[in-house]
């Protein structure tokens, strides 16, 4: 898929930043100038869908539309078997007040409500590209892992409280380099890369 870009530029559709910053560290090799919705002052998108598909191509769609540049949007969330999925698509306003503190402990004890054994839970990707000219292009990553309830590491969102399956440690104790080896949004992102500039 070649010359999608405007003036060789790629707009993130995200005032995430630490979302930001990993979309910024993934295409870096790709001689391609990553903007980012604050960079270009675009609005925050509300995502009204109800699935990580559809938010992903409403922001995408939208800000393709304000800007006139090709524009990479996703939406990502945590889902916890116990939870029947939950937080899922509102993964973002679970926590008080944006308060990812807050959130990883009511998500704990949530979980902990159910007397459940089973802290299984994953972390997916949705990503959507949109050309100006309105052609979509959807990639989806997934990791899978276990919830725990001592926080552990830094990171952003949930990661001091996941640990991917095959390994100890939580996305928050992980390298940025190595947990956008394995994460959702790594896997989604190197799909798009394939895609786009291979």
């Amino acid at each position: 898929m070649k010359n999608i870009f405007i003036d060789n530029k790629l707009v993130i559709a995200s005032h995430n930043l630490g979302k930001i910053k990993e979309f910024k560290k993934i295409l870096a090799p790709h001689n391609i100038e990553v903007l980012s919705a604050i960079d270009i002052d675009l609005p925050d998108v509300e995502e009204t869908g109800t699935t990580f598909l559809e938010n992903a191509i409403l922001k995408a769609k939208e800000s393709a539309e304000h800007c006139g540049f090709t524009v990479l949007a996703d939406d990502s969330g945590l889902c916890v078997n116990a939870l029947n999925g939950r937080p899922g698509v509102y993964s973002a306003r679970y926590a008080p007040n944006r308060d990812f503190d807050k959130g990883m402990d009511k998500l704990i004890n949530e979980i902990s409500e159910t007397k459940t054994t089973d802290w299984s839970a994953y972390f997916t990707c949705t990503l959507a590209l949109v050309t100006p000219d309105g052609k979509e292009h959807i990639y989806e990553g997934k990791v899978d892992g276990t919830i725990i309830t001592t926080k552990k590491g830094g990171g952003f969102g949930f990661d001091p409280i996941f640990v991917p399956n095959g390994y100890e440690k939580t996305f928050g104790e992980f390298t940025a380099e190595d947990k956008n080896a394995i994460s959702h949004r790594g896997r989604a992102l190197e799909k798009f890369v394939n895609d786009v500039f291979k």
